[in-house]
Formats: structure tokens, C-alpha cells, sequence
């Protein structure tokens, strides 16, 4: 009996840790013409961020220097990564190429919310 009741509590308990488990969050950013579409992006810490970059005009980049990321991204060909939002905070991103004076322009921000 007791081995039966300790069964039930350890599943109840992988239970409620599968409902407090991170979410996966995709998003679609395009960098175009010197900006970011969207250019903030909100996740719950811990979540699973997916990110799909794309542009139609000339290379760009994403890069968040909080997260140590930095993807680059060319005409028709599209990149997409995934990384764990474990930090909350406020990260800004841009693209760090020089390729037109308008790059240094391109600017958004990863809003990371803290766990309640």
C-alpha cells in the first residue's frame, strides 16, 4: 500500500512539474530596410525562444550581447535559432554590420520577465 501512495504522490509531482515546465515562444523578425519588425519581443524567464530572421533587402544581423548571440541573415536566406531565456532583464539588440550607414540605426530590445 505505501509503495502504491509513494507512486502516486511522485506522479502527481511530475505532473505539476510538467505544468510549470518553460514555454516555447516563435517569433518572426524582419530586418528591413533599417529596422526591426517587431522590434521588442517579450518571453517569461526560462522560456524557450525561437527565432526565425529574414530579409529581403541587403545582410543583416542580430545580435544580443546578453545572450551572446549573433546571427547574420541574407537575402532569401532565412536563420533560425533558439536559445533559453534564463536571465530576466532588458537586452538590447541591433545589427552589428557596416554595410550601409543606416545599419547602426537598426535597434530593438529582448524584454525577459522574471519568474513570479
Amino acid at each position: 500500500m505505501r509503495a502504491l501512495l509513494l507512486i502516486l504522490a511522485l506522479a502527481a509531482a511530475a505532473s505539476a512539474a510538467q505544468d510549470q515546465s518553460p514555454t516555447a515562444k516563435p517569433f518572426s523578425i524582419r530586418a528591413h530596410r533599417y529596422a526591426f519588425a517587431p522590434a521588442r519581443i517579450e518571453v517569461n524567464q526560462d522560456d524557450l525562444v525561437k527565432i526565425e530572421l529574414r530579409t529581403d533587402d541587403i545582410a543583416h544581423s542580430l545580435t544580443i550581447d546578453g545572450y551572446r548571440i549573433a546571427k547574420r541573415v541574407g537575402p532569401g536566406q532565412p536563420v533560425t535559432f533558439e536559445f533559453r531565456a534564463d536571465r530576466a532583464g532588458t537586452f538590447p539588440f541591433y545589427c552589428s554590420l557596416q554595410i550601409e550607414d543606416g545599419c547602426r540605426q537598426m535597434r530593438g530590445v529582448l524584454v525577459v520577465r522574471p519568474r513570479p
